[in-house]
């Protein structure tokens, strides 16, 4: 006969120092089953709701401006403002679907892109560095801020004359315009940042042994990035209102000569076109701008 005495099982025998160096019985964790389709769609709506909030209503702003237009052009609204010329939707798509396949339209579009680059680049690369200088060095500040304020009021139109008279080719004189046109913003934004960078950092970086070129790199420049940033935005824009005026009053060529030019041949689709397609472009340009600075500047796109 067997006794529940004198039954034991293995752990019993085990000593007992044996147990508690053995540890308690590893626990059998259930599989963990994978998000479903919905779940995760759920998910990206939340972390997305706000964008598409934003591009529904921009859709639909856009779709209401359309039929807005339609109305107008359809029923030939006079109230103030006359729509008996102005061509309907319809018309301009016709117009873009027959400029699309003109090697001339797109030959417009490239040259003023490429004066836009040309000007915009070289505003660029010497206004963020002479606004730098500038806003560090108040000698250097005495000497050109006033020269750059009393040139600065004017506007582009007015620079086509002189610059004609100091470039020997059109071209030349289009890109100069461009670049008037997008160097003040730059600079102005790009002093307005050095103002406001807090002396604090600065006498910081200086007590830790930085020195001045240091203290450019470290300090002075990352906290004047949201202005400069800003300044380039502003530029650009500033930039395809300068080349727009340039080239109607003295290019050949170009999406602001397309558009005089239908102008001057009674094209009113065309004119329309060319209007969509500068907008366009101008917003292509901002959006290339604004994603550098997320680029340059990942801790503001959290915001």
């Amino acid at each position: 006969m067997s006794s529940p005495a004198l039954v034991r099982h293995p752990e019993d025998s085990m000593p007992a120092t044996a147990i508690a160096e053995a540890g308690p019985a590893p626990a059998v964790t259930p599989p963990v089953t994978p998000p479903s389709f919905g779940t995760l769609t759920l998910r990206w709506y939340r972390l997305n709701q706000g964008r598409l909030r934003a591009t529904a209503i921009g859709v639909i702003s856009l779709i209401t401006f359309l039929l807005v237009w339609h109305l107008l052009t359809t029923y030939r609204v006079v109230f103030f403002v006359r729509f008996t010329n102005v061509p309907s939707p319809l018309a301009v798509y016709a117009s873009f679907a027959k400029a699309i396949h003109d090697p001339k339209f797109l030959m417009h579009i490239v040259l003023s892109c490429r004066r836009i680059f040309i000007g915009f680049s070289l505003a660029a690369v010497v206004g963020v560095p002479l606004g730098l200088i500038m806003g560090r060095f108040k000698l250097v500040h005495e000497i050109i801020f006033p020269v750059a304020e009393v040139l600065r009021p004017i506007p582009a139109i007015a620079w086509v004359p002189m610059a004609i008279m100091l470039w020997p080719t059109n071209e030349q004189s289009i890109v100069f315009i461009t670049f008037l046109g997008s160097f003040f913003p730059i600079l102005v934004n790009t002093l307005h940042g050095m103002s406001l960078v807090d002396p604090v950092l600065v006498r910081a970086a200086q007590c830790l042994g930085a020195r001045e070129r240091s203290i450019f790199r470290e300090v002075y420049f990352p906290a004047s990035l949201p202005h400069i940033f800003t300044g380039l935005t502003i530029g650009m824009g500033v930039a395809w209102v300068s080349l727009i005026a340039a080239e109607m009053i003295s290019g050949q060529y170009g999406i602001g000569y397309f558009t005089w030019e239908a102008y001057s041949l009674v094209q009113y689709a065309d004119i329309a076109l060319g209007m969509i397609a500068i907008g366009v472009l101008g917003l292509g340009s901002s959006l290339l701008i604004r994603g550098a600075g997320h680029l340059v500047m990942p801790w503001r796109s959290t915001r």
